[in-house]
């Protein structure tokens, strides 16, 4: 992205396709003149001397040719979206008349705005940093109440605000340290060794919160992989379809009916749990069914919890069920398991008591009858740690900030190391320097056009 600013640009704001009403925006030094040229208000005020932040009713004219009646809002630099002179012109939906619109504004003198170029106006202007920025496009594409609230809170400024912090006290004793350099024939200290080594403890521990704030961002963010597990037969597909409230597998009595993996979304408590269901796992001369099973251990792997459910009314052996949990437990050590007795309906109070006894986490459903479904999502719900996001904690999303963090602590952690072992200044300015490169890639005070590009080509046309 060649990062050009001193033109107008212009770009439809709202969703492609016809609606009841559209939005384009325009931003750039010649936004007034031009709208002005096609622009007639229906009180006949010169469009230009009237106050930033207000809404005008009229006409869109090409030449004597009316286009559309449409309001204008105004914005005037610097208080706009991107810091420039911002026109929105709300016209009615019609694909026809955005297009007609869009060309007409094309011939005047704007430019088609390339992808987030708006808002990467609004970071070149000083309207917002860079995490700022990112967290515009995250907050467009949150599909959940957790999703939502992170980018918020994080357009707001609280990460960019954490970082800053920790940017400006190391800036300061990095500071000092250089200037200790130009006195270097004196043997004078100006940063003081016991401050710099306390300072440098707190903001690792800054750092690791943050960096260890990011599993559960990631989660936030793509949401929560759960692959449901067992034996051909046992009722995953029926699990599935309970837990969705629709009929999204395929149901049979004859075993090995999913020979692929089905899923599918679903939102609990404000997060997006994805769940999986597999192929029943046994010995099987079927290739395509082999296949299937392949898959299934493939996306145990892939999933943050796996849901094992077990036929109760064919299954019902302590033992035997102990066993094949403890097997998965040493197999996937690192993933939460739940476990779920299916068809508890089929046993007797007094089996169903014998079982929890023998296998305390284990819930009882009936997956046809829908019974034990709003336990099974609480549970789930209760296995991701969202009490930074109740507290509103900063929380880590972004894959790019999260590499900085831990490019980041590395250097402090040189540091750290570094004044153990007494190394002199100008060595300890190195890394302090690597250090601050690392936060400043996060903001934005550290940037290129490359990396402006990578990040703004992300983003949806007209924002």
């Amino acid at each position: 992205m060649i990062v050009q600013t001193n033109d107008t640009i212009t770009a439809l704001a709202s969703a492609s396709g016809a609606g009841a009403v559209a939005i384009i925006r325009i931003s750039g030094i010649k936004a007034f003149s031009i709208i002005s040229s096609i622009f007639t208000t229906k009180s006949k005020k010169d469009i230009t001397t009237q106050d930033s932040h207000t809404i005008h009713l009229g006409h869109i004219k090409d030449d004597d040719k009316i286009i559309d009646e449409v309001l204008v809002s105004i914005f005037k630099n610097p208080k706009s979206y991107t810091g420039e002179d911002v026109i929105e012109i709300n016209c009615h939906g019609s694909s026809y008349i955005q297009q007609e619109i869009i060309q007409l504004l094309l011939r005047k003198g704007c430019r088609l705005a390339e992808a987030g170029e708006f808002t990467l106006r609004a970071f070149l202007n000083g309207k917002m940093d860079l995490s700022q920025a990112e967290a515009v496009a995250d907050l467009i594409a949150s599909d959940s109440e957790a999703a939502h609230k992170v980018a918020v809170q994080q357009m707001r400024g609280g990460f960019s605000n954490e970082i800053k912090f920790l940017r400006e006290q190391l800036l300061n004793f990095a500071s000092l340290l250089e200037l200790e350099l130009d006195f270097a024939e004196e043997d004078v200290e100006f940063a003081d060794r016991s401050q710099f080594i306390t300072l440098l403890s707190k903001i690792e521990v800054l750092l690791k919160r943050l960096i260890d704030s990011f599993a559960i961002g990631n989660v936030i963010k793509h949401g929560i992989p759960v692959a449901i597990i067992g034996a051909p037969n046992v009722g995953k597909s029926t699990l599935l379809n309970a837990l969705l409230n629709e009929e999204r597998a395929i149901v049979s009595d004859i075993a090995g009916t999913t020979r692929d993996t089905i899923e599918d979304e679903i939102n609990l408590n404000g997060m997006r749990f994805r769940f999986i269901d597999t192929a029943g796992i046994r010995s099987t001369k079927d290739k395509i069914e082999s296949i299937g099973i392949e898959k299934t251990f493939e996306k145990i792997k892939l999933a943050q919890v796996v849901m094992l459910l077990i036929n109760l009314e064919l299954k019902a052996n302590i033992i035997e069920l102990k066993n094949e949990i403890e097997q998965l437990k040493n197999q996937y050590p690192l993933k939460p398991l739940v476990v779920i007795g299916n068809k508890c309906d089929k046993l007797s109070k007094t089996e169903l008591d014998q079982l929890r006894d023998g296998i305390p986490e284990i819930i009882f459903i009936s997956a046809k009858q829908k019974h034990g479904i709003e336990q099974l999502t609480t549970t789930l719900i209760n296995f991701i740690n969202n009490g930074a996001l109740r507290n509103d904690e900063t929380i880590v999303t972004n894959s790019r900030h999260y590499d900085s963090l831990i490019k980041s602590l590395e250097e402090i952690q040189n540091v750290q190391a570094g004044m153990q072992s007494q190394l002199s200044g100008d060595l300890l300015a190195i890394d302090l320097r690597e250090a601050l490169f690392h936060l400043g890639n996060i903001t934005g005070e550290v940037t290129n056009d490359e990396l402006l590009g990578n990040i703004f080509a992300n983003f949806c046309i007209g924002k």
